[in-house]
């Protein structure tokens, strides 16, 4: 069965944007980059909301620009080719290989889950992440922890009153003092 993957920047004090919406402090650097290119070359579709979709649709046609180097050319070319699913109730419209969910996460996930396929279900934004963490869709969690404290915003981990246990899969400190952690769901 694929697994369902959640992945993010994430302040040392657990949010993934600040009080006034920014994440300014998230700008990868190539070690972080090659990271965030493997998950997604991983991935065998990608869960989105509103927000990281438009966030995102940088990438649709970000190759095109000579001014990239290799990573981030690569990076473009595997997203663009990623299957996407996108969780809004606002747009009308997704382009490139994305189409809008018609169902909610559990729902999506299933049908995903059901399909011949491969790569991971990965899920992105914290918001439809915490929904999918509230039905225990969630099998990995995948935070790369930088050093900055918010004080406040949208929360990495979801708030509710449920405890999960987690086991440690991975974990490494990049040279910008970011820390990679890699957290299987203990079932």
């Amino acid at each position: 069965m694929r697994s369902v993957t959640y992945s993010m920047a994430v302040s040392l004090d657990g949010y993934v944007v600040g009080p006034d919406g920014s994440f300014d402090w998230t700008t990868p650097d190539e070690e972080i980059f090659r990271l965030a290119t493997d998950e997604v070359r991983g991935a065998g579709v990608h869960l989105l909301g509103r927000r990281l979709y438009e966030t995102m649709l940088y990438w649709e046609d970000a190759d095109q620009h000579p001014s990239l180097d290799f990573s981030t050319r690569e990076f473009a070319g595997l997203w663009r080719a990623l299957p996407k699913v996108v969780f809004s109730s606002t747009l009308s419209t997704v382009r490139g290989r994305a189409r809008l969910a018609s169902g909610g996460p559990a729902e999506e996930i299933g049908r995903l889950r059901a399909e011949p396929g491969e790569g991971d279900i990965a899920i992105g934004g914290a918001t439809l992440a915490a929904e999918a963490a509230a039905s225990d869709l969630i099998d990995e969690y995948r935070a790369r922890v930088h050093p900055v404290l918010l004080g406040g915003g949208l929360p990495f981990f979801p708030r509710h009153e449920r405890r999960v246990d987690l086991e440690l899969v991975e974990s490494r400190t990049l040279g910008s003092g970011v820390v990679y952690l890699r957290h299987r769901v203990v079932r």
